[in-house]
């Protein structure tokens, strides 16, 4: 048998709790060790890969996992080892796992309804790792080194200490054993705990200096209500700032793979949610704002005015496929001009005018980008290639490198210039001017008119005709010429002003038709296209984020009837997940009495699939 490729972790049967920047994935039994992607994390490094328990004289048999909140997990098993004769489980094993920022704790609960008194053995064994998540994403070996010195396991700037009261620690240089020897008495229960305080010195984010402040919107369906409460749990704990500025803080983009800042993903996220935590959009502002581009940079892709796609403490190779990303990384051709959307927003939700003049550099630099260096082939459109060789090929929300394809298949070539972009960058030169307008500042007018020629070239380049319809293109391809797949991307047009309202309505109908609609959201490229895949990552899934932005733009369009049509399809899809709707799910047409199939390496939670239950919820009220 051919031996297997390293392979991505599968997590859609993983549990985790999390806290950003820590998280811990297990089986739904507790263990850690059986699958690729357990461990204990904190940052971008699993410092611990396996912890195995065993009592001694017995099996443990799982017969509980529930999930309170996302910081804390109970999993309960029983001791039928120790057990008596009778048929009920006498003898059982609780486990209390909690996770905060830095901190993990587990408390290990054993209790008996026996009448004899016994002695119990209880081992905990954990097995160091400090594995790069860009190892265990890739699904790589790791042999990191480490160090014990009795109580801190080390290995470069990452360490944990831990604390096991009433344990004897041993390590045997592969893995650190804690053992309780504990004397039951009839009809008793005892109680160990364990403890991991996690550190990185090298960590480019933290938790945030203050609690979330998000006001839930009130809502009468229990449905709805139960995903806002689920997702607004989920926001909290995946809200980070940098070390710096810990006041101000944003949303990583999700876990296992992106606990950090992403510009795209942190900005719509934000926008998301902004009827449910106005706060978090200006702060996401300002944290995105300091890091804004101030040069031309090929390795980086920096030029001045350009909004970062992502911050990571060391640079990120993804094996196999050539990208080498630097630490703070600007290769996102949408960023910017939805910065300027979200400043506009947070501005219409309250935004003090003071506190929008503080970030004019940020919005002058944002539209001087797009008028000026966003245009990088001459195209008249702006656009994104990788000039480095070793960036993403694909720069816009669909940044894999197969996502941009022509109905029969072929990979499209670059430079690309997206539909949605321009759209993004009309929406923002024309909020943009009005807030200049408002700040008595100059350069409106010659922004406005270089929106109305965008928005009229538009119109004549990206409309195709194909036999499932008349529809804007998902691109432009080097040539010019129009990608003329039907996808997603089109739902991002709505209420960016771009389109007239009967141009909505024709991609509304196109969107709601049986082969853009899966029943459980938007599908991200029409089953008409030969590269339609319902388990491709960007060829036929399903992304919350993406039909939650659809029903961003009906709402602002006036479309309320069409918006709660897809606002009902998520919410169905999130009842299948409990209410923790994943990154994406597989694009399978929707049947009754079944539930949405997962995508099996979706993260979760997913900042931007969260803050979709806002967006939902306004839709449904």
């Amino acid at each position: 048998m051919t031996p297997t490729a390293p392979l991505q972790p599968l997590l859609d049967t993983a549990v985790i709790v999390l806290e950003a920047p820590t998280q811990v994935w297990s089986d739904d039994a507790g263990g850690m060790g059986s699958a690729p992607i357990h461990g204990i994390y904190h940052g971008d490094v699993r410092q611990i890969r396996a912890v195995e328990i065993a009592v001694d004289g017995t099996d443990l048999e799982s017969i509980g996992c529930s999930s309170p909140s996302p910081q804390r997990v109970l999993f309960t098993d029983v001791l039928r080892g120790l057990d008596d004769e009778t048929p009920d489980p006498k003898v059982r094993l609780d486990r209390d796992r909690r996770v905060s920022a830095g901190s993990f704790s587990e408390r290990i609960r054993v209790s008996r309804h026996l009448r004899a008194a016994t002695p119990i053995g209880i081992t905990v064994q954990l097995t160091p790792d400090f594995a790069p998540m860009q190892l265990v994403k890739a699904g790589m070996p790791t042999d990191a080194a480490w160090t014990w010195d009795g109580r801190t396991c080390r290995a470069n700037d990452a360490s944990f200490a831990l604390v096991a009261p009433g344990a004897t620690v041993t390590s045997d240089g592969e893995r650190l054993t804690l053992r309780w020897e504990l004397d039951l008495a009839a009809r008793d229960a005892e109680t160990v705990e364990w403890t991991l305080e996690l550190a990185d010195t090298s960590l480019v984010v933290t938790a945030p200096a203050h609690p979330a402040t998000a006001q839930l919107p009130e809502v009468a369906d229990p449905r709805v209500a139960h995903w806002l409460a689920r997702a607004s749990a989920d926001l909290s704990a995946l809200r980070l700032a940098t070390p710096e500025h810990p006041d101000d803080a944003f949303y990583a983009a999700g876990a296992p793979w992106f606990f950090t800042l992403f510009g795209r993903d942190s900005i719509w996220a934000a926008r998301l949610a902004l009827a449910a935590d106005p706060a978090i959009a200006a702060s996401t502002l300002r944290v995105l704002g300091r890091l804004q581009g101030t040069t031309h940079d090929v390795s980086t892709a920096e030029a001045p005015g350009k909004i970062p796609h992502e911050l990571r403490s060391s640079g990120l190779a993804i094996p196999g496929e050539g990208v080498h990303l630097p630490p703070l990384y600007y290769g996102t051709v949408d960023a910017t001009p939805l910065w300027v959307c979200l400043l506009a927003d947070a501005h219409d939700a309250g935004m003090p005018d003071d506190e929008l003049r503080g970030l004019l550099p940020t919005l002058r630099g944002a539209v001087d980008w797009m008028v000026e260096h966003g245009d990088a082939s001459g195209s008249g459109f702006i656009d994104y290639a990788d000039e480095s060789g070793h960036g993403l090929a694909n720069q816009g929300w669909k940044d894999s490198g197969d996502s941009v394809q022509w109905r029969d298949g072929r990979l499209a070539e670059g430079p690309i210039a997206l539909s949605e972009v321009q759209a993004y960058a009309y929406e923002a030169a024309v909020r943009g001017a009005a807030l200049l307008d408002r700040l008595g500042e100059s350069g409106a007018e010659e922004l406005r008119t270089w929106a109305a020629d965008l928005r009229a070239r538009f119109r004549e380049a990206f409309w195709v005709t194909t036999e499932e319809g008349r529809y804007p293109a998902i691109a432009l391809d080097a040539h010019g010429a129009a990608v003329d797949t039907l996808t997603s991307n089109i739902g991002h047009l709505l209420g960016t002003g771009i389109l007239d309202p009967d141009e909505e309505r024709v991609c509304v109908e196109l969107l709601a038709g049986d082969s853009m609609s899966s029943g459980y959201g938007i599908r991200t490229m029409s089953t008409g296209a030969d590269g339609y895949w319902p388990l491709s990552y960007h060829g036929g899934s399903v992304w919350t984020h993406d039909t939650a932005i659809a029903v961003h733009g009906m709402l602002r369009s006036g479309l309320s009837d069409e918006a709660r049509v897809l606002a009902r399809q998520l919410l169905d899809a999130a009842e299948g997940f409990d209410y923790r709707v994943p990154e994406l799910h597989a694009g399978d047409a929707r049947i009754p009495g079944g539930r949405p199939v997962p995508y099996p390496a979706a993260c979760r939670p997913q900042a931007w699939s969260a803050a979709a239950a806002v967006v939902c919820a306004q839709a449904l009220t």
